[in-house]
């Protein structure tokens, strides 16, 4: 659902600090150049873009890059209509002091949105649009509103471009896998994005001892290590483990954030880590398996399983879940992609009858005082 009606045009400052798995960075990618596609300037700051140099080497017209250093450099710059401060990132209290001072100079509205985390636990619909007044520092007297992304009509939604499922109706996975130079001969094909899950070894005894010839498109980084650690390990044990040849293995090369949606669109049966792919995984509408991010105070757990809940996840796909997540499933799960399918195609119709997160985002910014 998005509206026809053209958007205000706003200028939008959105603040990124890149953690250390690149997912922030990712969703704050994608947010700026879908702001940017709907009319909107955007001026994105991140502390380290390094990643974009392969996420989106083309950049995108209307998103402006700008480094964020300490101190930030306000040079030449006058604060937008719109701040975006992503994931509880500490934006520079000098710009901060200038936004404050433009917004009074102007008379105009405060637009101070602290973007958060997605997630499907309650906390999230009810927290979603809340004000938080600033009382110290030099945006005392500013508020602050909580956006909170989401999967139910009550949240700020998920990012998706308007032309998304026109754009995956007319994807060509042959000429897709073929321009990669993959000779793809009807197998299965199963993406691989993943931390280090103990499950790995117990994900290919299952694929090689199938009776579905597959083929893990395994991406660049940890999951690569991992799958290569994996392979060797079980090479250690049983040379002969694979010996059918059931199992292959196609690593594929550092994607573009256009060729991940890609790969997801390609595959039969998706892994996918973080905030940004799980969404993108949903939007593919394949069987999937989310490997989320684990925390030392355990705060994933009750994350996985609202997620879980809201996807209405069969036994099979809920067990696999404990199992690649290293929760309580001591033994190998099911594989069941089959039983896995109509459970994440519902969700997507679930989604696709909501308004997307830019749509609302924007909606919001035009009612709030």
């Amino acid at each position: 659902m998005h509206s026809e009606t053209p958007d205000p045009a706003l200028r939008w400052d959105i603040f990124c600090r890149v953690i250390d798995n690149l997912g922030d960075l990712g969703v704050c990618w994608r947010l700026a150049c879908n702001l940017a596609r709907r009319g909107q300037v955007v001026r994105l700051w991140v502390d380290d873009a390094e990643a974009l140099g392969w996420m989106a080497p083309r950049g995108e017209p209307g998103v402006e890059l700008r480094p964020w250093a300490t101190p930030v450099d306000m040079a030449n710059i006058s604060p937008g209509d719109a701040l975006i401060e992503a994931f509880g990132c500490e934006i520079d209290p000098e710009f901060i002091a200038a936004y404050e001072y433009y917004i009074r100079a102007r008379c105009q509205k405060s637009i101070w949105i602290n973007l958060e985390y997605l997630s499907a636990e309650a906390f999230a619909a009810r927290c979603h649009g809340l004000p938080s007044p600033v009382m110290s520092g030099p945006g005392a007297g500013l508020s602050k509103h909580f956006f909170y992304p989401g999967f139910t009509a009550g949240t700020g939604g998920l990012l998706r471009e308007p032309d998304l499922m026109r754009r995956q109706e007319a994807f060509d996975r042959s000429a897709w896998l073929a321009a990669l130079g993959m000779t793809w001969q009807g197998e299965r094909l199963v993406s691989l994005f993943c931390y280090e899950p103990a499950a790995l070894g117990d994900l290919l005894d299952t694929l090689a001892n199938g009776v579905q010839r597959t083929c893990l498109l395994v991406t660049q980084g940890r999951a690569s290590a991992a799958s290569q650690a994996a392979i060797i390990d079980k090479n250690t044990v049983n040379p002969l483990w694979n010996m059918r040849g059931q199992l292959s293995f196609f690593y594929l090369p550092q994607l573009t954030q256009t060729d991940f949606d890609h790969l997801l669109w390609a595959s039969d049966v998706n892994f996918v880590r973080g905030e940004d792919s799980l969404v993108r995984a949903l939007w593919a509408g394949k069987p999937l398996v989310w490997h989320i991010y684990a925390q030392d105070d355990g705060a994933h757990v009750p994350k996985l399983h609202a997620f879980l809940d809201w996807l209405q996840a069969p036994d099979s796909l809920r067990a696999f879940h404990h199992r690649w997540n290293g929760l309580d499933t001591p033994k190998a799960a099911a594989f069941d992609p089959q039983d896995w399918h109509t459970c994440v195609t519902q969700a997507r119709a679930r989604l696709l009858s909501q308004h997307d997160l830019v749509t609302q985002l924007l909606g919001f910014c035009a009612k709030t005082p």
